[in-house]
């Protein structure tokens, strides 16, 4: 019986280009030259704040005109700890840990709501995320919920996400879950499916098996949420073939939305990932960089033959208006944006905080009555324009009119050298009301979006690159 490699030996050939655009853009020092990854999801990257008090951040900040924000909210909890996580968590049921740690999160919006001078906090876009936000019991889950939404005017809220887990959207209690997030206005649902080969979930300690996770989307889409399903290449085990087995069995889902994740083996969050020791211990069970980018392309092509394409970055969808609002709004509107909870960010107009990565500190924190930061940046002109060129770029595209209100210079006026060598590259296109990436752009982004970062927060070291007229500190000076 033929294989899915026999049978798709036109997706394959596509794929093999992806490795001769590596191979052109390593030499020309975009990428590494051990093809390692990291991804672009803040600027400057999560590891790399210095630390910065609460005073610190906020002396000169105002409320934006319009007084909206998109909020994120962090819950730590998980049933196990995943190979490829790199987030602090607890882990099991920890029912009392839990009520303490949903105490000082409430304690927490009122914090910031004093802080910010608001009596109830205008929400343009919600995401609640973990750890695994849905590892709560019932009366747990409503207890957040409820506290949640009396702080909060939803009245505008154009989206309200939930991050979840297949096991915690399945039986009697998943459903009862999933109706209890529904009456209080939750309308999206990111299901951490990761991959539909046991096998691959087995060795990501993932607790849950294809079928659970298959009947978590089914539950998900009978109640009418928008739901997007996660999937992760690159992970050790993983062949061509059994990751284009899985991605022709998600084309069947019938879900909105589908995202890919490359495996991040360093780590970019407070909490280095096992994947790094497994990775040391069983060398020969991770895919190749050429292998990993070969899965990616065959992914793409899989999906846009059955009708996805690529709408926000990473995230591919047959509608245009299925996408997450708050990532849109963070990334690529730069519209301000608070985090509460453990590990939790606010990303704001000019400045960034980040809280605590310590349960200890966390709760010592909002004890004493202040908010648990211990991270951040107010940033100088320079940072300003080149976190107004990352993000956007990574995620989309860079809107001139929405850069200078940012800025206050022009984007002709900056990085004309850096740009002008991608353009030559192939890799960015530019007319006179955005800056965009090509297709090529788009499947590198990460690396593309770096080329602006500056010299002290690249993920690698200069003479981890080949010296050709991309490497990053060719032109690296606005």
């Amino acid at each position: 019986m033929p294989t899915l490699i026999d049978t798709n030996q036109d997706l394959l050939e596509i794929a093999r280009q992806r490795v001769d655009d590596l191979r052109r853009l390593q030499a020309a020092g975009l990428i590494c030259k051990s093809g390692d990854f990291y991804p672009s999801v803040h600027y400057p990257p999560i590891t790399m704040y210095q630390p910065m008090t609460q005073e610190e951040l906020f002396r000169t900040f105002t409320m934006p005109a319009d007084g909206m924000l998109d909020v994120y909210m962090h819950i730590p909890f998980c049933e196990m700890q995943c190979v490829f996580c790199h987030y602090p968590v607890k882990l099991g049921k920890q029912l009392a840990e839990k009520d303490r740690y949903l105490t000082a999160l409430e304690k927490e919006m009122d914090i910031y709501m004093r802080l910010l001078g608001i009596d109830i906090i205008k929400v343009r876009s919600v995401l609640i995320g973990g750890g695994t936000p849905t590892y709560l019991t019932l009366p747990q889950l409503e207890r957040f919920l409820k506290y949640f939404t009396r702080r909060c005017d939803l009245s505008k809220c154009e989206q309200f996400n939930y991050d979840v887990d297949p096991n915690t959207m399945t039986g009697p209690e998943g459903l009862e879950r999933l109706r209890i997030m529904k009456d209080y206005g939750v309308n999206r649902l990111t299901v951490g499916v990761q991959s539909l080969s046991d096998m691959i979930l087995k060795k990501m300690c993932r607790p849950h098996n294809a079928a659970r996770a298959i009947e978590a989307v089914r539950n998900c889409l009978e109640f009418g949420y928008i739901v997007n399903i996660e999937f992760i290449f690159g992970y050790p085990g993983q062949t061509l073939e059994n990751w284009m087995e899985v991605m022709e069995k998600a084309v069947t889902l019938g879900v909105d939305e589908i995202q890919l994740y490359r495996l991040k083996v360093e780590a970019y969050g407070d909490h280095q990932g096992a994947v790094k020791k497994y990775k040391q211990i069983k060398p020969s069970e991770v895919p190749s960089p050429e292998n990993s980018l070969m899965m990616k392309q065959l992914a793409i092509s899989i999906l846009s033959r059955n009708g996805y394409h690529e709408n926000l970055r990473r995230v591919f969808s047959k509608k245009r208006e299925h996408y997450s609002v708050y990532a849109h709004d963070q990334c690529c509107n730069l519209q301000d944006q608070i985090g509460l909870g453990l590990t939790g960010f606010s990303s704001l107009r000019d400045r960034f905080g980040l809280n605590t990565q310590y349960f200890d500190e966390y709760y010592r924190c909002i004890d004493e009555g202040r908010l648990p930061l211990n991270r951040g940046i107010v940033r100088s002109q320079e940072e300003q324009i080149r976190w107004s060129i990352i993000l956007p770029l990574k995620n989309r595209d860079v809107w001139k009119p929405t850069f200078q209100e940012r800025t206050g210079v022009s984007l002709d006026t900056v990085f004309r050298k850096k740009i002008e060598k991608l353009k030559a590259s192939g890799l960015v296109t530019e007319n006179a009301t955005n800056l965009a990436l090509t297709p090529l752009g788009c499947f590198f982004a990460d690396e593309v979006a770096q080329q602006f970062q500056h010299p002290r927060y690249m993920p690698f070291p200069p003479d981890a690159y080949e010296r050709g007229p991309l490497h990053p500190l060719e032109d690296c000076q606005p």
